[in-house]
């Protein structure tokens, strides 16, 4: 597994966007694509939902209801920002590691 998301994440060459506090679009793309093959609607019942690999404990706990898989995009979007700006890369560590996010 981590032969292949380290080749996804070295699919995305892009360069990176000027310095922010947030993560730009491709480095949410690269987690995307590591964690769920950029899937929102993936449910592999594993306990982790859509495409950021949210628990339902996680969600709700950022206010999301029902599951994560079945949010729109945009809302898990949100939800994964709001997430990152609490905690930084530290919920996906192995993809973050893996896809060089910092």
């Amino acid at each position: 597994m981590a032969v292949l998301a380290a080749a996804v994440c070295g699919l995305l060459l892009l360069a990176a966007s000027p310095a922010s506090a947030d993560p730009s679009t491709s480095e949410w793309l690269k987690l995307r694509r590591c964690e769920s093959g950029n899937r929102y609607d993936l449910n592999t019942g594993n306990g982790e939902y859509g495409a950021y690999q949210f628990t339902l404990r996680t969600w709700q706990g950022l206010g999301g209801t029902g599951y994560p898989h079945r949010a729109a995009a945009a809302t898990q979007d949100a939800k994964a920002l709001a997430l990152w700006r609490q905690r930084g890369w530290q919920p996906w560590t192995n993809c973050a590691r893996k896809c060089g996010l910092r």
